[in-house]
């Protein structure tokens, strides 16, 4: 499993994502789910609120390649902000990115709607490509569960996106607390190595010192870090100093020069340059939309 699949695995698995689901399915009515970048499955398929149409047609692998077609179209859009699709069966799907930084890690997706009310004509048009792709269900429940489909009207629809981009952007901000975090097994030289960054992470801190101080050679302790924890030391020292300094943002009377030298940067260049690439935004842009909200 690669690092990005083992994040977004944690952020699935968080409090804070399961409590989400819950309950903009039970608002909605619809599947939502958190896909990695790199992976290529039917995003709903054995979630709750599946659709049932949906359901049938994953019987089948020709079903299941034109669903996943649209998925690909939606990984290529919907890379900057919320894209929607129509799949041939007629229903929408939407995807919103979830960066960490300005890494694209993910897609929060929802779907398997209507935005109009279905016709018989379209159903006839689609009854015609579940029996291409050789369905096998009764006509009966097939029709049944097509026109069961949930349909929203456009202003609902755009309320549901606009739910979905606000918990990827709540999702975005705290991804690198989790990169820091993640629960995983970790041999203890790590976790003293870890600690002893927290508690020095405000000074000018070489490798060669944490190697030192965890008894360990500077070659050793680079390898199984790196193995460990999935970065290097530099970029993790990076992660929890601009984590540090989020908190300290919070601050109107501290000053952004201020913040960078406390959390342990030399120069406030780096600091915002650092910054940006870990958070997606510029510290003072990032101030400004925490006094909005």
């Amino acid at each position: 499993m690669s690092d990005n699949a083992k994040l977004i695995e944690t952020l699935v698995n968080s409090k804070i994502y399961k409590d989400y689901e819950r309950a903009f399915s039970d608002a909605t009515g619809l599947p939502v789910s958190l896909r990695p970048v790199e992976s290529w499955q039917l995003p709903h398929h054995g979630h709750r609120h599946e659709n049932q149409f949906c359901e049938l047609l994953a019987e089948k692998s020709r079903a299941c390649a034109a669903c996943l077609q649209v998925q690909q179209k939606l990984s290529e859009t919907a890379t900057h902000e919320a894209q929607t699709l129509v799949c041939p069966a007629g229903l929408s799907d939407t995807a919103v990115p979830v960066r960490m930084g300005e890494q694209l890690i993910a897609y929060l997706q929802t779907g398997q709607v209507f935005r109009k009310k279905p016709t018989e004509a379209q159903y006839e048009r689609a009854a015609k490509l579940v029996a291409e792709w050789g369905i096998q269900a009764p006509p009966a429940q097939v029709k049944e569960a097509y026109f069961s489909t949930v349909v929203l009207t456009p202003r609902e629809h755009e309320s549901v996106v606009k739910l979905l981009t606000i918990f990827a952007q709540h999702l975005s901000l705290i991804t690198n607390q989790i990169a820091i975090q993640q629960q995983n097994s970790e041999p203890p030289v790590i976790t003293r190595a870890k600690q002893f960054i927290d508690e020095h992470h405000t000074e000018d801190l070489s490798l060669g010192q944490v190697a030192k101080a965890v008894n360990t050679s500077v070659f050793y302790f680079c390898k199984m870090f790196k193995k460990v924890t999935g970065i290097n030391f530099t970029d993790y020292l990076s992660r929890v100093r601009i984590e540090q300094a989020k908190n300290l943002l919070l601050n109107p009377n501290l000053r952004v020069s201020e913040i960078a030298y406390e959390v342990g940067f030399q120069s406030l260049t780096h600091f915002n340059r650092v910054f940006k690439k870990i958070i997606g935004q510029s510290p003072t842009d990032y101030r400004a939309q925490l006094m909005r909200n």
